[in-house]
């Protein structure tokens, strides 16, 4: 009632990022804004009508951004000479640039369960196993998920919009494979794991070995430091040589981070000899009989 109002703590923090006062309407007083829903209606018309489908967001925005374009070809309201692109050249070298994107995220504390997840929108997404029982913060967009605890990101998703869905990340669960190495067959983490094809053939080869789940997590634990990346060309390595086993991948990724080797010192010319000795055996025996010949 009246004219007070109070705003949602991040739209005022929207508003100072981009130093706005946000103005309220009288409430069931809808001629306050008729002039924003006429231009609502009149975006949806153009943008909207017949109405698009898309897979994702980003191809959404890259269709938004070129029906934009083809709109800022139409004449200008009030300079009918011109068009709206032309006098929007006009008016930008006379903004104020923007120094930093707003992150324009919705923040959720929530606890992580013994399972290593989080639920937000009837999905549940992973989280690194060390927070387990702990309470985080999950701070969502539009199309992601980031999980902050001790104002660090400590893992991402891509947000889902079904129902019911579990999003894993299996390196979440590696201090988890450690004491339980046996999971890596069943768990439901590493049911749908997307890894490199040759990582994907030295795992299948050290699990038909005895102890091979054990072995393929020592190769993860040691993965997880040294990058995918690196562990893919290990494994490549690894099976051009033949010998499968996890001794062989973890020698090929030390192999592999090993630091460069110092280049080998140019000897300067100045102390260079000019008359090389000669090799005379007969030398050692000089000095076997407490003799020294120069």
């Amino acid at each position: 009632m009246g004219k007070d109002r109070k705003f949602n703590r991040r739209f005022l923090t929207l508003a100072n990022h981009y130093l706005f006062e946000p103005v309220a309407c009288t409430p069931a007083a809808g001629w306050e804004k008729g002039q924003v829903e006429n231009q609502v209606g009149n975006v949806r018309e153009w943008l909207f009508t017949p109405r698009a489908r898309f897979a994702d967001f980003k191809e959404l925005n890259v269709w938004l951004e070129k029906r934009c374009e083809e709109l800022a070809g139409r004449k200008h309201p009030s300079q009918k000479t011109r068009t709206i692109a032309e006098c929007f050249s006009d008016e930008q070298p006379l903004l104020r640039p923007i120094t930093a994107q707003f992150d324009g995220y919705k923040e959720h504390m929530l606890r992580v369960s013994s399972t290593c997840l989080i639920r937000l929108d009837r999905n549940h997404y992973s989280a690194p196993a060390a927070w387990v029982g702990k309470v985080i913060s999950v701070r969502v967009t539009a199309d992601r998920l980031r999980l902050v605890a001790d104002g660090e990101i400590i893992a991402e998703h891509a947000r889902c919009f079904g129902r019911d869905k579990f999003i894993f990340n299996p390196w979440h669960y590696l201090s988890v494979l450690e004491r339980k190495p046996g999971a890596l067959r069943h768990g439901a983490p590493f049911q749908d794991w997307d890894l490199p094809m040759s990582i994907q053939m030295v795992r299948d080869r050290l699990l038909k070995q005895p102890k091979g789940d054990k072995a393929f997590v020592d190769v993860l634990l040691m993965a997880k430091e040294a990058g995918l990346e690196a562990m893919e060309t290990a494994c490549t390595l690894t099976l051009e040589s033949g010998v499968i086993n996890a001794s062989v991948v973890i020698n090929e990724l030390r192999r592999l981070l090993e630091p460069p080797r110092v280049k080998i010192l140019t000897t300067v010319e100045s102390l260079s000899l000019h008359v090389e000795p000669t090799a005379d055996c007969g030398r050692y025996d000089s000095l076997l009989s407490g003799r020294y010949v120069h």
